[in-house]
């Protein structure tokens, strides 16, 4: 729906349904009754997320026009998209495949520009459309050596200076602007602003602009701002809170380069401090655990007295080392209802998500809110609602949280 301060939506990554139709169905079945209370008489926007399968099932000419009529059916736009996992999301174990293939791939770069296809066809006149995707792979996959670390990354930044490209045509073409929103996050290859913002300013514009002036006949200044049209930052608040970052400061070097933020995905972690009582210390360690499930992974970043911060891949990996004398707290990515601040001896970063719709609020960053809590089937059961009902509470709680600001 759009707000003043921007459309806001879900992500149908919440959804099961590999293929087109079994998502199709369950979107039938649930959107309707998420409109009726979100936003009854207005248009009501999706977030759409499409695995590979269901986007080769979407292309189809006739697939792709039932979808559109029933969009106009139910008052109903896709203004932006989850391209961030290909396959299997739900049922399988996830964990580290969630970044397969990654951008060193042709299966990576075909996925993607199929989805930039089915967009251009859905985003409605006059608005821009976004695609989020993984932070070029994940880390651990190319640490062996410096050299297989830097040939990875400028594979993957040739194949999205490929795909801006493809975003340039498209607009001379439509006179839409799409763009590839780049997500970091924790073990990603791209973790952080700071590690973005370098990548950006360092790797994707001195390839990029050279790639483009040659291919396109651009100047190098054209080229420039070319890429800051199409490729920009998903900026996932959760993972952002997991690093203990300050958004005001990543906001601020991102507006210093000239960089944009495709879109907010609305989203939180879970955290706590760590008392010095190792009998609360244990407990505390025990309320994490709960929250251990073998589809996700769920980093662990433990801040240190002394301010650094210690990575564990998953929940397991972090419990031996619950009672290091220097750590004061830990996060873990597990994205948990945005309305629940208090879980008990656990909290949420729910005081994360409010900074930033402050921040929009004051600044309009974006154009594109999307709420992103994927995780529904997988809490604990205390934590589980029905979904329709759970995604409207969410989406209201964000326009409160806009209104008191």
């Amino acid at each position: 729906m759009l707000t003043k301060y921007g459309h806001l939506t879900y992500c149908t990554n919440i959804h099961g349904g590999e293929s087109w139709q079994d998502h199709f169905d369950i979107l039938k079945a649930t959107f309707p009754l998420i409109k009726q209370q979100v936003s009854p008489s207005d248009p009501l926007g999706i977030g759409l997320r499409l695995s590979d399968l269901a986007s080769r099932d979407l292309q189809e000419p006739s697939q792709l026009r039932a979808f559109k009529d029933w969009l106009l059916s139910q008052d109903a736009y896709v203004f932006t998209m989850n391209g961030f996992p290909f396959g299997a999301f739900h049922g399988d174990v996830v964990k580290a495949h969630v970044h397969t293939p990654d951008w060193m791939t042709a299966e990576r770069l075909s996925y993607t520009l199929r989805l930039f296809d089915i967009l251009e066809q859905l985003v409605p006149g006059g608005m821009d459309g976004g695609i989020s995707t993984s932070p070029l792979g994940y880390r651990h996959g190319y640490a062996d050596t410096a050299s297989q670390w830097t040939d990875m990354r400028k594979r993957a930044t040739q194949q999205i200076v490929d795909v801006a490209a493809y975003l340039i045509d498209i607009r001379q073409r439509s006179g839409k602007t799409l763009h590839l929103d780049i997500e970091p996050e924790p073990d990603g290859v791209l973790e952080t602003g700071p590690e973005f913002i370098a990548w950006f300013t360092q790797e994707l514009v001195p390839m990029g602009a050279a790639s483009l002036t040659e291919r396109l006949g651009m100047t190098y200044a054209e080229a420039e701002d070319a890429l800051k049209d199409h490729i920009r930052l998903c900026y996932d608040v959760c993972h952002f809170a997991l690093g203990y970052e300050s958004h005001q400061e990543v906001a601020d070097q991102l507006h210093r380069h000239g960089i944009k933020i495709g879109k907010f995905q609305i989203s939180a972690a879970i955290k706590a401090e760590l008392p010095v009582d190792k009998s609360e210390r244990l407990a505390i360690g025990e309320a994490f655990m709960a929250f251990d499930e073998p589809t996700y992974l769920h980093q662990v970043l433990a801040k240190q007295r002394d301010g650094n911060v210690h990575r564990f891949r998953d929940l397991p990996e972090a419990q031996g080392a619950l009672y290091e004398d220097g750590a004061v707290e830990w996060r873990s990515h597990f994205h948990v209802p945005v309305f629940l601040e208090d879980l008990g001896l656990l909290k949420s970063t729910q005081s994360d998500i409010i900074e930033v719709l402050h921040m929009q609020h004051d600044r309009q960053l974006t154009h594109h809110l999307e709420v992103e809590t994927y995780t529904w089937g997988v809490l604990p059961r205390d934590l589980q609602l029905p979904i329709a009902d759970s995604i409207s509470r969410e989406l209201l709680w964000v326009i409160h949280e806009f209104e008191v600001v």
